[in-house]
């Protein structure tokens, strides 16, 4: 299993000295829309996955040419092995929402969403993985969510980043079990993790990027490495970058925890 870091700017100096912790990089698509050079650097130490904001692919309006030309650009600047979004759209006919949505899972929208996937893996001649997201209400659907997982990478031949964080994140807010939910996912399309620290106001849990690892989430992970083969997990730290020694201490439990698989 590669260990992986999603690339910021403030740890390139750490990443270029190739600790021996750190196994893989993931960046995001967008920051290197206008300019590849990093990345023809960072191909020379590290495989790279590349992830996506917004190929929006539950969108009602077709994949955008120009951002879906981009992506692989950065993908082929990358070297990528592989690509990845989320089971989301941010724009409509009318506006670039500039955030995550949920869709329902329906029929409908998974035929949409299938052939989509398939389009952008033809494209980029990469495999790709579909992301998990938080939710702040629960929309009906034909089909749960997992259920919808299972069968867009069946049905497209993609593979599912599990966000652990965002699972939990939703475990909670919508009183559910993390460890039940994941059961329900074919554990043979499971092929990345996302692990970061949430936050929380009140009775509310929050996916901000800025915080340490819980032990709750560690528990998750561990209960995912054993449940499914796992090809890179991926520490999402992209706001309040910690000491190199948190990020460096991250890796190496995960090393510990995923030693005897």
């Amino acid at each position: 299993m590669f260990r992986a870091v999603g690339y910021r700017r403030p740890l390139k100096a750490w990443i270029e000295s190739n600790p021996s912790l750190l196994t893989a990089l993931e960046v995001t698509a967008e920051h290197f829309f206008d300019n590849q050079d990093t990345l023809y650097e960072l191909r020379e130490g590290y495989p790279i996955s590349v992830h996506g904001l917004g190929l929006s692919l539950g969108s009602e309006v077709a994949i955008a040419q120009d951002v879906l030309e981009n992506f692989r650009k950065v993908a082929d600047a990358a070297n990528a092995e592989w690509i990845s979004e989320h089971l989301a759209f941010t724009r409509t006919k009318e506006a670039d929402l500039g955030h995550l949505n949920p869709v329902i899972s329906n029929r409908r929208n998974l035929e949409k969403i299938r052939d989509r996937c398939r389009h952008v893996m033809d494209f980029c001649q990469r495999p790709l993985l579909l992301e998990n997201i938080t939710t702040h209400i629960n929309l009906p659907g034909e089909l749960g969510e997992a259920e919808f997982l299972n069968e867009l990478c069946e049905q497209a031949q993609i593979s599912t980043l599990l966000d652990i964080t965002n699972l939990f994140i939703n475990s909670r807010n919508h009183r559910f079990d993390p460890f039940d939910w994941i059961r329900q996912l074919n554990p043979k399309h499971i092929k990345q993790v996302h692990l970061v620290g949430y936050s929380k106001q009140g009775n509310k849990f929050f996916d901000n990027h800025g915080s340490a690892i819980q032990s709750e989430l560690w528990d998750i992970f561990e209960f995912v490495i054993n449940y499914a083969t796992i090809d890179c997990a991926i520490i999402e730290r992209d706001l309040n970058l910690p000491a190199i020694e948190e990020l460096e201490t991250d890796l190496k439990k995960m090393k510990t925890l995923s030693a005897n698989l």
